[in-house]
């Protein structure tokens, strides 16, 4: 359960640097495992991952945390 949510912690953390800012969203390849975008997606931290898109938006609490998650792990500033 703790190696989960480090998981989870870490493809957030992923998904905001490589997100890119569309229409005022941030929005990011979906190439994780399915498992674990579902379990974003049930916090509701993204978009459903389940669309036809090969991208998900992330939500304004999953930008929020996984900004805090990317500085946290990869250290200094991220956008």
């Amino acid at each position: 359960a703790a190696s989960e949510e480090r998981i989870e912690e870490t493809v957030l953390a992923l998904l905001y640097v490589c997100s890119v800012c569309e229409d005022g969203a941030r929005r990011s390849w979906k190439t994780y495992d399915w498992g674990v975008t579902e379990h974003l997606f049930e916090k509701g931290l993204i978009d459903n991952p389940r669309s036809n898109r090969k991208s998900v938006l992330l939500t304004p609490e999953g930008e929020a945390l996984g900004k805090v998650l990317a500085e946290k792990l990869f250290g200094g500033s991220v956008r």
